[in-house]
């Protein structure tokens, strides 16, 4: 797409590596619209079935580029709203997407690249690395990627790391269920190629439906989650197999 992501295929993965390691690949206007576009175009190509998310260099993604900051002041408050509502659709992209994502958290990802590591619907992560949501020591608030950490770990749990900005181990964020796997660091790349290779090889419908029932039953009362169950159930049985 340009020198912001590296991208390139093997067979039905697209692998989509953020290329800022000078900046442990933070987020700035441009890397984050990229990024959305990637995903986007990813999920709209009938050749990919599957994507890997990953940084280059010793870090996934340090969050925001606190650089831009000096410009989203009230101010500028087109330059805010515009950023926030570029932030939002960014994380939305991820449960939208019919094709699933997996995370190789391969360093340090904090603050908004926390949000990016678990947003996937697999997260793998080196051993080496942390998961951390530090924004109050820096005097503001982990909004955007907050509702999805919810979501994820328990409330208690959750509080604890928006308030004290105290970063995660890679066995903590395992038991945090916050990743799937960790490994070695050597071994991250290939065993998440390996766990997106085994997402292509399932059913493509089957696998649609199961993403956009997931997400949709996740916060639903059960009553209401149970008939969307059994909407999905009536429709699978048109699936057919590649």
């Amino acid at each position: 797409m340009n020198e912001l992501l590296l991208i390139h295929d093997t067979e039905a993965v697209r692998v989509v590596t953020m290329n800022r390691p000078d900046k442990r690949n933070a987020l700035n206007t441009a890397l984050t619209r990229s990024l959305l576009d990637a995903l986007r175009a990813a999920d709209a190509d009938d050749a990919v079935r599957c994507v890997v998310l990953t940084g280059a260099g010793p870090g996934f993604c340090a969050g925001a580029d606190l650089a831009e900051f000096k410009d989203l002041v009230p101010e500028f408050q087109h330059r805010v709203d515009e950023r926030a509502e570029l932030t939002m659709q960014l994380h939305l992209a991820f449960p939208k997407m019919a094709k699933p994502v997996v995370t190789a958290i391969n360093g340090a990802a904090m603050g908004g690249g926390a949000g990016l590591a678990i947003a996937g619907d697999l997260a793998v992560m080196a051993a080496d690395a942390k998961l951390g949501y530090p924004e109050t020591r820096h005097g503001i608030v982990a909004a955007l990627v907050m509702a999805n950490l919810v979501r994820q770990t328990g409330r208690k749990r959750a509080f604890e790391l928006v308030s004290l900005g105290e970063p995660l181990t890679s066995r903590q964020a395992l038991a945090f269920g916050l990743v799937n796997r960790v490994v070695p660091d050597a071994e991250l790349m290939s065993e998440a190629m390996a766990l997106a290779e085994k997402l292509t090889a399932i059913n493509a419908l089957a696998l649609k439906a199961t993403k956009q029932l997931f997400h949709e039953v996740a916060d639903l009362p059960l009553e209401e989650a149970l008939k969307r169950g059994r909407e999905t159930n009536k429709r699978m049985r048109a699936f057919r197999k590649p």
